[in-house]
């Protein structure tokens, strides 16, 4: 949800640019997608137990203007700090930053984050060389985005752009002015129902999320559905019995979202629901059908080929058969031609 807070949009004085380029100096409405918050959260259960904090390159998409920035992606980058300095590694972000847009020729550069809400002398240190001119996010400023990932507390966000201070040129390397900017988690219908299965698990012992059926899914979300013209209808009744004051734009929003409801006979509704019901068995009829005819057939045509060979092993004992029947048939007429010589001795 973008954070209710109140923000000031200033003017920033930026570091001298090139020739022929404008720095931006709009504000900015960054929109947050629910995998780079995973991704953060994640890089941050890996780290080791002496980090504070992880830090991290992202990615997304940015506006003609510059003034709406939407964070698709990010990736870790090895960093080590101590209360004396911090060391960044520049070619393993370099390199990393090569092959994500290549892989990704839609998406640029738009800032870094962490896993602290904590700004400091080296967070300004940092934010400097994501906005940088030539490998950074000049001429639009860098945006900072701060995760906290304490366990057993809710998860917080934040989103700064920077402005440089300092007095003096060596100064303003390692300092700026943080200005926070708003911010909106925005996820699609398929994100929110990977949302909702994954949140299920933190009410198990063994963190499971098992996989619903689409049977399950449907009267989940007739349940909610319910539960949500319930509450409605309470409100309105409430407000009716001039129990709770009543909200203009509430009632406003009410009336388009009641607007868009067809005007159906419930006998029609329930008519077409059972129509489509019989619709889905049908085609789950003939899909099974199907499916049995070509495993008939895949057994038919394995027992053919099977029992060739053995057809051919019989065919050839009984043609050996065959012979040995000729050979005894020839045998016995030659014992009859012996006989019959026999009795004509004994006549004469």
């Amino acid at each position: 949800m973008a954070d209710t807070g109140s923000f000031l949009h200033l003017a920033r004085p930026l570091a001298p640019a090139a020739i022929g380029s404008q720095p931006s100096t709009a504000p900015l409405n960054v929109t947050i997608q629910p995998q780079a918050i995973f991704s953060i959260l994640d890089h941050s259960l890996r780290r080791s137990p002496d980090q504070e904090r992880v830090i991290g390159t992202l990615l997304g998409t940015r506006s003609e203007d510059g003034t709406e920035v939407e964070i698709r992606n990010c990736y870790a980058v090895p960093h080590t700090e101590t209360a004396e300095q911090v060391e960044v590694d520049m070619e393993y972000q370099e390199k990393m930053l090569s092959l994500h847009l290549k892989a990704n020729p839609r998406e640029v550069l738009v800032g870094w984050y962490a896993t602290s809400g904590e700004l400091n002398t080296f967070s300004a240190l940092i934010q400097n060389f994501y906005g940088q001119q030539g490998e950074g996010t000049w001429p639009h400023p860098a945006v900072h985005l701060t995760v906290s990932s304490v366990p057993g507390k809710d998860i917080e966000t934040r989103t700064y752009i920077s402005a440089p201070i300092g007095v003096t040129s060596e100064r303003a390397g390692d300092s700026c002015l943080f200005i926070p900017v708003p911010y909106e988690i925005r996820y699609s219908d398929a994100d929110k129902s990977g949302l909702e299965l994954i949140s299920g698990a933190r009410d198990r012992e063994d963190r499971s999320a098992p996989v619903i059926t689409d049977i399950e899914t449907l009267e989940r979300a007739i349940e909610q559905v319910v539960d949500l013209i319930g509450r409605v209808s309470n409100y309105v009744n409430e407000v009716l019995d001039e129990e709770r004051p009543g909200s203009s734009a509430l009632g406003q929003f009410l009336m388009n979202a009641l607007s868009l409801a067809p005007k159906v006979d419930p006998t029609t509704i329930e008519k077409d629901f059972n129509n489509h019901i019989q619709d889905v068995l049908v085609v789950s009829y003939l899909a099974n059908t199907i499916r049995t005819q070509i495993d008939l057939s895949n057994r038919l045509a394995t027992a053919a080929l099977t029992l060739g060979g053995g057809d051919a092993l019989q065919g050839n004992e009984g043609k050996d058969g065959g012979d040995n029947n000729n050979r005894r048939g020839g045998d016995n007429r030659r014992g009859g031609k012996g006989r019959g010589q026999n009795r004509q001795q004994v006549e004469q």
